[in-house]
């Protein structure tokens, strides 16, 4: 059976957010041609006003198979004037992608990103684009990196010493001190539980505009995103509500257990609660969506 996966990608504006969902969904082969910003074809800018201005506004999501696991993209504005769009999606994220730009670093958004992640325990990676540019520098970034937001980012690309990779990685948690030194390495089950405890942010370089990194990123999302298990009992959290094109109302939420059928009541009845406090409807539709389209 396949697991599922709900992964954010969030960023300072203009570090490339949106060219590396590009990326991610081209790569993965859920889309056939590359769209770019700049062209105002980009998969996941679905209103005519984020073409034109060529930023994302609205928090909109794309499904890909990555691996066993079918991924839930979200991706979130990136320009600090619709942060409350962006904030809204982060309750319901098993992990994120925080996208720097290897030309102009960590920002003060971009702490403010980190702190909002913190705030709701987030695992994050990070995906530092941009390094085919002139300036673009992997240690000075990293270093940056470990400097400005944490200690426990390292980089995970792999072309890295292995000895050191896991030097670094080991000192982000006793236990896995303790394996590294009497074993010389880090089992990959470690890794996914530090980067599920936010204890370890992993890090990869590369360019999104050029596909450079990006397969070996997805790679390593597969092997070390976490594994959330969820209770067989029904449950859901709502986390935006908008309208379509004919007006009909929809309500976004994350299935976080059991299963959600058409026509099923749902209900906040509790014990003990007013009566007057409680509503029951019914759900109409569902709804996959995938960029402007969805299947039912």
């Amino acid at each position: 059976m396949r697991t599922q996966l709900t992964l954010g990608i969030l960023a300072h504006v203009d570090a490339g957010k949106t060219t590396l969902s590009e990326a991610m969904l081209y790569q993965s082969g859920r889309l056939r041609r590359l769209g770019r910003v700049d062209h105002k074809d980009a998969f996941l800018d679905t209103e005519p006003l984020e073409r034109e201005r060529g930023i994302t506004i609205f928090s909109k999501q794309a499904v890909f198979p990555l691996g066993e696991r079918d991924v839930t993209l979200l991706d979130t504005p990136g320009h600090a004037d619709f942060s409350s769009e962006m904030e809204r999606t982060l309750q319901v994220l098993d992990c994120a992608v925080l996208v720097i730009s290897g030309t102009d670093g960590v920002q003060a958004h971009t702490r403010t990103l980190w702190r909002l992640l913190e705030r709701y325990q987030v695992p994050t990676f990070l995906f530092v684009n941009k390094m085919d540019l002139p300036g673009a520098d992997r240690e000075t970034l990293l270093a940056q990196l470990r400097s400005s937001l944490d200690d426990g980012c390292v980089d995970f690309s792999l072309d890295q010493d292995r000895d050191h990779f896991y030097e670094s990685a080991a000192m982000c948690s006793e236990e896995a001190l303790e394996h590294y030194l009497s074993e010389g390495t880090v089992p990959e089950d470690a890794l996914v539980e530090m980067v599920a405890r936010r204890q370890l942010f992993p890090c990869w370089f590369g360019s999104a505009l050029r596909l450079e990194g990006v397969a070996e990123f997805l790679e390593g999302l597969e092997r070390y995103a976490p594994r959330p298990r969820w209770p067989e009992a029904f449950g859901a959290r709502i986390y935006k509500v908008a309208r379509d094109s004919q007006g009909t109302r929809l309500t976004y939420l994350k299935v976080t257990g059991g299963s959600l059928r058409v026509k099923q009541l749902l209900t906040n009845r509790r014990e003990d609660m007013e009566p007057e406090a409680v509503w029951e409807e019914k759900a109409d539709q569902l709804r996959i969506y995938s960029g402007s389209k969805f299947q039912t």
